[in-house]
């Protein structure tokens, strides 16, 4: 019997009180190992936004304000673990994050200078540089 994929959220934090406003990676605490997006799965009863905010609060410890909704990734194998579709926001923040509950170290990076990603996220950060120089969302795939 199939199963249903799994619904969860990515959030590109921009860091609107720094110089060029770099976005918040975490490292990740639990397997898949590596840096990554903040995110997370959605709660059964809450919208994408709710969650969204709430997963971005939970792993840097900031509270965001969403911007916009990137785009929607769901490649059966983006996620090892099993079939996953995630809603991408963009969100901005100001502050000092600091790394909690599922993230094991934070840091701000310059998107154009970002580490290897888990998951899809490094296609997630190629669609968000796309958008920022041309202000459109990737086209559907």
């Amino acid at each position: 019997k199939p199963v249903t994929p799994l619904l969860t959220v990515d959030i590109i934090v921009e860091m609107h009180d720094h110089p060029g406003r770099p976005i918040v990676l975490i490292e990740r605490r639990y397997p898949p190992p590596g840096w990554a997006l903040p995110g997370g799965f959605v709660d059964a009863g809450e919208t994408l936004e709710a969650a969204a905010v709430r997963e971005a609060k939970e792993e840097t410890s900031l509270d965001v304000t969403l911007q916009l909704l990137l785009g929607n990734y769901s490649d059966p194998g983006r996620d090892a673990r099993g079939h996953t579709a995630s809603a991408v926001y963009i969100a901005s923040a100001t502050g000092k994050p600091r790394a909690a509950d599922d993230a094991k170290h934070l840091a701000l990076f310059e998107a154009h200078d970002c580490p290897v990603l888990a998951f899809d996220h490094g296609l997630i950060i190629r669609d968000y540089l796309a958008w920022k120089e041309t202000g459109r969302v990737a086209p559907l795939r």
